[in-house]
């Protein structure tokens, strides 16, 4: 190992490292406010050493940085996802130092967990072999399913051993499937595979080479379909959101996420590449992709807990950014950089501030009037109206309209569908975003047409708190006016994929 190598990984290091700091601070430390300060410095730290290594590629023209025997790599793709999983985890915990009253004794604890998860899901970005990722997959779900039982109550037991032992089962599958291909191809590394792949395709004929090439690459799929919530691996998703503590269920519902479509697309475009198994693996995502749209989006109308409604939710947002992983064939003008990959970095920016808004706003407003029912939410517009305008607003970014940044991501992903011949998709996308307002203005219905149910007392909220809502409102409706930025940022990261 060189200097170099933990030049690349020091962003995630300095998270371990203050993680570590923090958990024996607490110890001696009485003043249990200065956690979330602390926790804010580690991903501050570990942000300007990811701008660092940005500005070093750019001022070495250097397409990568590689380290650690080649198992790790520091491109625009990777950082790109560091910078977005870091942001999400910085409006987490923001959102969370009014929630841990509610596990006081454990403060140090949660923040120190999110500091760790946060680390893996970076790793999970950087990762280019097999063993490493599934490495940086254990250290993100690990701490999650401890994160997920911090209430102590029946309900969030319940939601943590659930995602424990299904996440345990499709490790399995996902390390099953890594092995049928490491035993086909004798290697781990996702260059090496891919050439070898090649090789094999010439030579058989076959673009898989092998029905057992053919069955590792389902269990994989099934593997990473469990970590995206992705039908029919999603049976987990609406227990653990509801179970949760809510800011870890907004920490998953975009964090989690975001990392694990940045590992599933470097993967299916290093090792399982466009010229080998494009059309293959296009048509697979394709099918996944219209049955989580349709399944997320029928059963989340039936849902009365906004918590248990997102989930079902963000298992259709997860059906609308398979889209853009099903697009796989046509290069955006002027670009280097697909359409496919392209779309789906730049719809999980906009999902990543729509969704943190929309679960900041529930926080705020579920501690004050502990419930996370709909119906409960009656009146907040005269109640709470900054708070009430910007769910609203989160609500009609999560449909796709209008001036927000949700819907110039579905714009360009149903875009990209339709220039790779998968019209039918981009149809079943559109007909499942109007099915989605159903749901989503019933919260904006009941906020703004109900009466009060406990009168008109104002809902308040902390200082932190009101700067996460303010800072991912901002993002949300300045990214829906003004694009971009954010678009150019993806087209980067996703030239740096492909390159």
């Amino acid at each position: 190992m060189k200097v170099n190598d933990f030049f690349l990984l020091s962003p995630e290091i300095s998270l371990v490292v203050l993680a570590g700091i923090m958990v024996l601070l607490d110890l001696v430390v009485k003043r249990k406010g200065l956690l979330p300060a602390f926790s804010l410095m580690a991903l501050v730290v570990s942000l300007i050493l990811t701008v660092v290594l940005w500005l070093d590629l750019d001022a070495n023209n250097n397409n990568a940085l590689t380290g650690f025997f080649g198992s790790l790599v520091g491109d625009k793709f990777s950082l790109f996802f560091k910078f977005l999983i870091l942001s999400a985890a910085a409006m987490v915990v923001l959102a969370s130092t009014d929630y841990t009253r509610k596990f006081e004794r454990f403060r140090a604890e949660y923040y120190a967990l999110v500091l760790f998860s946060t680390a893996g899901m970076m790793l999970l970005a950087s990762a280019t072999e097999l063993i490493t990722i599934y490495l940086s997959l254990e250290l993100t779900a690990l701490p999650i399913a401890a994160l997920a039982a911090f209430l102590r109550d029946n309900r969030s037991t319940e939601s943590a051993m659930k995602f424990l032992i299904l996440s345990a089962i499709s490790s399995a599958v996902l390390l099953y499937g890594m092995v049928i291909v490491y035993g086909f191809t004798g290697s781990t590394s996702l260059d090496v595979i891919a050439a070898r792949l090649a090789d094999f395709s010439l030579s058989s004929g076959s673009p898989f080479g092998s029905q057992a090439l053919l069955f590792g690459i389902v269990l994989m799929i099934a593997g990473f379909g469990f970590k995206i919530s992705s039908v029919p691996f999603h049976m987990w998703a609406p227990d653990v959101y509801e179970g949760s503590p809510t800011p870890i269920t907004a920490f998953l519902s975009v964090a989690s996420k975001a990392a694990g479509f940045a590992v599933i697309l470097r993967i299916f475009y290093i090792a399982f590449s466009q010229d080998i198994l494009s059309v293959e693996w296009s048509i697979t995502f394709a099918v996944l992709s219209a049955l989580s749209m349709t399944l997320g989006n029928l059963v989340a109308i039936r849902q009365n807990n906004i918590k248990r409604m997102l989930g079902y939710s963000t298992i259709a947002q997860a059906g609308y950014i398979m889209v853009g992983l099903a697009a796989v064939a046509v290069r955006a003008p002027g670009s280097e950089a697909s359409l496919g990959p392209t779309g789906v970095l730049f719809y999980l920016g906009g999902y990543a501030a729509t969704n943190l808004a929309a679960f900041c706003v529930i926080i705020a407003i579920s501690n004050r009037i502990n419930s996370d029912e709909i119906d409960d939410f009656a009146g907040m517009a005269r109640r709470a109206p900054v708070l009430a305008a910007v769910l609203a607003l989160a609500m009609i970014s999560l449909i796709g309209v209008p001036p927000t940044v949700g819907f110039w991501a579905k714009v360009y992903l149903f875009g990209a569908a339709i220039n790779t011949d998968l019209v039918w998709l981009a149809v079943v996308g559109v007909i499942n975003s109007v099915v989605s307002a159903y749901y989503y203005l019933r919260v904006v219905k009941v906020m703004y047409l109900n009466p009060p149910q406990a009168g008109e007392t104002a809902v308040t909220s902390p200082l932190p708190i009101r700067v996460a809502i303010m800072t991912t409102f901002a993002a949300t409706l300045f990214f829906g006016i003004y694009p971009t930025p954010l678009l150019n940022l993806a087209r980067s990261a996703a030239a740096a994929l492909l390159s």
